[in-house]
C-alpha cells in the first residue's frame, strides 16, 4: 500500500463515525458506547483486559435487567386503587321500604283453585307418614283419599310423581300414588347438601320430572320430606296461579287498608295513600313506602326510632295457606327508589306479636370503572336485556339473564315482573315441559353453566343500608287488652273480627344516626408519578435520563434499522444489476504496434497519465532524454562584424 493510502486509512480509522453513517452495526455500537452518557456502556469499550471488560458487561446487563423488572412492577401496579372513607353528617333521604305479607293470597279467595292440589298433598302425607292433616280449623275439611281414588286419577301426582327411595338403593322407589315400589330409570339429583349431613334417614323423598317425550327424566331428592312436599306443592301452585289474570290476583291478595293498620313517619301521621302497590308473583300484593311519588323523596331530620317509619301490620294468620308457607309474619326490604325489590332474595322477615326495630346505617360506594375494575355504570356494556325497568345492579342482571334463558329454552318466564318481551308465565296448558326445563336450568345456573355470572358485572356506584335488627314482645301483657280493643274499633270497617296479638306485627325502621359513610376508590398512581418512578430507576441503576432513553431508541431502533435497510438495498441493487446486464462474448486479444506488444490496447487512446504507467515492452529500448546540443546555444550574429574578443578560436 502506498504511503498516502496508509495515512488515509489511519485517519479514517481514528475519526469517529456518527449514527447512520456507520457502515455496519458493530461500528455503530462502538460509536454509541464511546459517546453515550450511560457509564456502563462506555466502560465496556474503554476497559483494558478481558476480565475487566467481562465484569463491566455483566454489571451492565444486570442493571438493565433490574431496570426492566422494576419498571414492569411499576407499570403493573399503575392500575391499582386506593380506598378513602369519608363520613358526612347531614340530612339523609329516607330509603324506599317495601312490605309484603308472607302469605301471598287470602286462602278463602284461592281455595277453590287449589282444592285438587291440596287433596293430593294430604293424600301423599297420609301415604308417607300414615296420618291425615290436623283439622283443628273447621273451614279446612279434608276429603278422604278413598273418594279421590274412586274418581279420576290424580292429576298432579301423575305429572310429577312423589317417591320415596331407600337409602343406598336408587334403582327402585315407592310411589305415593300406588304405594308400591317401581323401577326408576332417571338421573338422581340430590337437592340436599353434600357437606352437611342433617340426619341418617332410611328414606329419601323426592319427585320425578320428565320432558315432553318422557324419555329424559330426572328425580330430585331432598334430605327432608317437608322440603320435598313444599317444593312439589309450590311448583304446582305457581302453575295454577299463572293461569289467573293479574287483576284477579290483585283482588285475591291483601289491600293496603287491610295490611296497614297504623302509620307514622318522622313525627307525622301517614296512611295507605303513602304506599304504592307492587304485585309480586310469590308474595302477592306488596306495598312500597317513599317510592318517589310526585317526584318527591322523603327525608329524615333526626336519628332514632321516633323519626323513622312506624307501622302496625295486620297479618291475619287464619287466611294462610298451610302448604305454601310454614311461618307467619311479613317481609320487609330496604332499597333505593329506582331499584327493583327482590323480596324473595334479600327480604327481612318480621314476626307476629313482636315489635321489630331495624336500625340503618347508610353506606355509599363509588368504584372506578375500566381499566381499574370490571364494574359498569349502566346497561351499555352488558349484553343482557333489562326486563325490570330499573337501575342497574348485579342482582337485576342475574335475574334478567335467568329469565331470558327460561324464555329461550322453556318458552315461558317465572318469578319476573314485568315479563320479558313475548313471554308469559309458565303453566302446563301452554308449556307442559316448563317444570322439567326450569329445574334443569336452575341446576345449570347454580353450577354457573349458563354464563350469567360471567356476563353480569358489579355496579360502579350503589347505596347500601346496613341493618341492625332487634326484637321486643309486643304488645305487653299489661297493655294488650286496651291496645287490641282500640285497634279493633279503628279497623272495624276493614276487619270484621276481634284482633289478637298473633295477627299483628309492629315494624320500626329508622336511621341510627345521620352519619353517611362514603367509600371512594381513587387511582393509586398518576402518569406523573409513574414517569417519576421510572426516571428514578433509570438514574439509580444506569445513571440514565430521558435524553438517554431517546438516544437508545434512536441508535438501537432508528439507526440500526437504517443501516440494515441500506445494506439490504445495496445487495438487492447489485443483484438486480447483475441480473439485467446482457451476457457479452469476450473480445479476441490483438496486439497493436511493435513498441510494447505486452500491452492490450483498448479502442480508446491512452491518456498521458495512463501511458506513463504502462510497462515497457520486452526487449524494447526505452527512449530516454537526449543530451543537449551545446552548439544550439550559440548566439546568432546580430552585427555585421564580430568583435575580436568574441571570435571563436580556430579549430585545430
Amino acid at each position: 500500500m502506498a504511503p498516502g493510502e496508509k495515512i488515509k486509512a489511519k485517519i479514517k480509522k481514528n475519526l469517529p463515525v456518527t449514527g447512520p453513517q456507520a457502515p455496519n452495526i458493530k461500528e455503530l455500537m462502538q460509536w454509541y458506547c464511546l459517546n453515550t452518557n450511560t457509564h456502563g456502556c462506555r466502560r465496556i469499550v474503554v476497559s483494558r483486559g478481558r476480565l475487566r471488560r467481562l465484569l463491566w458487561i455483566l454489571f451492565t446487563l444486570t442493571a438493565v435487567a433490574l431496570i426492566f423488572w422494576q419498571c414492569a412492577l411499576l407499570i403493573s401496579s399503575f392500575y391499582t386503587v386506593s380506598v378513602s372513607i369519608k363520613v358526612h353528617f347531614q340530612k339523609l333521604d329516607f330509603p324506599a321500604v317495601t312490605i309484603c305479607n308472607i302469605n301471598p293470597y287470602k286462602y278463602s279467595a284461592v281455595r277453590h283453585l287449589l282444592a285438587d292440589l291440596e287433596q293430593e298433598t294430604r293424600a301423599a302425607l297420609k301415604t308417607l307418614y300414615g296420618f291425615s292433616e290436623i283439622t283443628s280449623r273447621k273451614r279446612r275439611e279434608a276429603q278422604s283419599w278413598s273418594s279421590v281414588r274412586k274418581g279420576t286419577d290424580p292429576k298432579f301426582l301423575n305429572l310429577a310423581p312423589l317417591m320415596a327411595f331407600e337409602k343406598g338403593d336408587t334403582g327402585k322407589a315407592r310411589d305415593f300414588f300406588t304405594g308400591r315400589k317401581r323401577k326408576v330409570n332417571a338421573r338422581i339429583i340430590n337437592k340436599a347438601s353434600d357437606v352437611m349431613h342433617i340426619h341418617n334417614s332410611k328414606e329419601v323423598v323426592g319427585f320425578q320430572l320428565c320432558s315432553n317425550d318422557t324419555l329424559d327424566c330426572a328425580v330430585y331428592t331432598f334430605s327432608s320430606g317437608v322440603n320435598a312436599i313444599q317444593e312439589w306443592y309450590k311448583l304446582h301452585y305457581m302453575n295454577i296461579m299463572a293461569q289467573v289474570s293479574q287483576e284477579k290476583k290483585i283482588n285475591m291478595s291483601y289491600s293496603a287498608d287491610e295490611l296497614l293498620i297504623t302509620c307514622f313517619f318522622d313525627g307525622v301521621s301517614c296512611d295507605a295513600r303513602n304506599f304504592t302497590l307492587f304485585h309480586h308473583p310469590m308474595y302477592g300484593n306488596c306495598y312500597t313506602f317513599n317510592n318517589r311519588q310526585n317526584e318527591t323523596i322523603l327525608s329524615t331530620s333526626m336519628g332514632g326510632s321516633e323519626f323513622g317509619l312506624q307501622v302496625i301490620l295486620y297479618i291475619n294468620e287464619e287466611e294462610y295457606n298451610p302448604f305454601l308457607v310454614s311461618s307467619t309474619g311479613a317481609k320487609v326490604i330496604v332499597h333505593r327508589q329506582d331499584e327493583y325489590p327482590f323480596v324473595e332474595d334479600v327480604g327481612t322477615e318480621i314476626e307476629t306479636a313482636m315489635a321489630t326495630s331495624i336500625g340503618m346505617h347508610l353506606t355509599e360506594s363509588f368504584k372506578l370503572s375500566d381499566p381499574y375494575s370490571q364494574c359498569t355504570e349502566d346497561w351499555s356494556d352488558v349484553q343482557i336485556t333489562n326486563i325490570y325497568n330499573a337501575t342497574y345492579s348485579s342482582q337485576i342482571c342475574l335475574h334478567s339473564c335467568f329469565q331470558a334463558k327460561m324464555v329461550e329454552n322453556c318458552g315461558c318466564a317465572q318469578y319476573s315482573q314485568p315479563l320479558p318481551q313475548g313471554a308469559d308465565y309458565c303453566n302446563y296448558q301452554q308449556h307442559p315441559n316448563w317444570m322439567y326445563c326450569y329445574y334443569q336450568l336452575h341446576q345449570a345456573f347454580v353450577r354457573e353453566e349458563l354464563g350469567c355470572q360471567s356476563v353480569c358485572k358489579e355496579a360502579c356506584s350503589f347505596k347500601e343500608w346496613t341493618l341492625t335488627t332487634s326484637l321486643a314482645q309486643w304488645p305487653s301483657e299489661v297493655s294488650e287488652k286496651w291496645l287490641l280493643s282500640v285497634l279493633t274499633w279503628d279497623q272495624s270497617q276493614q276487619i270484621k273480627k276481634k284482633l289478637n296479638k298473633t295477627d299483628l306485627a309492629k315494624l320500626l325502621i329508622f336511621y341510627k344516626d345521620l352519619n353517611q359513610r362514603s367509600i371512594m376508590e381513587n387511582p393509586a398512581n398518576s402518569i406523573e408519578q409513574l414517569l417519576s418512578n421510572i426516571g428514578g430507576q433509570l438514574g439509580l441503576w444506569m445513571s440514565c435520563s430521558v435524553v438517554c432513553v431517546i438516544e437508545i431508541i434512536e441508535v438501537f431502533f432508528i439507526d440500526s434499522l437504517s443501516i440494515i435497510a441500506r445494506q439490504q438495498w445495496h445487495r438487492a441493487k447489485g443483484w438486480w444489476a447483475r441480473r439485467r446486464a446482457p451476457a457479452c462474448p469476450e473480445a479476441p486479444r490483438t496486439w497493436q504496434g511493435q513498441v510494447n506488444p505486452g500491452l492490450n490496447i483498448d479502442d480508446d487512446l491512452p491518456t498521458f497519465t495512463s501511458a506513463l504507467s504502462l510497462p515497457p515492452a520486452p526487449g524494447a529500448q526505452v527512449p530516454g532524454t537526449p543530451p543537449p546540443r551545446y552548439n544550439t546555444l550559440r548566439l546568432e550574429r546580430a552585427f555585421s562584424s564580430q568583435l575580436t574578443d568574441t571570435q571563436e578560436a580556430a579549430e585545430s
